[in-house]
């Protein structure tokens, strides 16, 4: 696939690339120039929705939201103690 680089520096990337890596206006992507001169473009974040069950086991069951703030809460607090000694 070719793209064309504007005046200003900007491609627009394939409606093909942009679907397969489910890419939305205004997603950002990771540039990298490889020591072999290969440009190499990812997204630079992933969406929730992306992500969501990627980690899931069968057996597991689902944690409430208030259980996990409420862990955060108690973490936080612990390393706050911490610091202060």
């Amino acid at each position: 696939m070719l793209a064309t680089i504007t005046s200003k520096g900007q491609v627009t990337l394939p409606k093909r690339v942009r679907d397969e890596l489910k890419l939305k206006p205004g997603d950002r992507l990771d540039f990298r120039v490889m020591p072999d001169g290969t440009l190499v473009a990812r997204p630079a974040t992933r969406r929730a929705e992306d992500i969501v069950g990627i980690l899931k086991r069968p057996d597991q069951r689902a944690v409430p939201v208030e259980d996990i703030d409420e862990a955060i809460g108690r973490r936080v607090a612990e390393l706050d103690d911490r610091s202060r000694r």
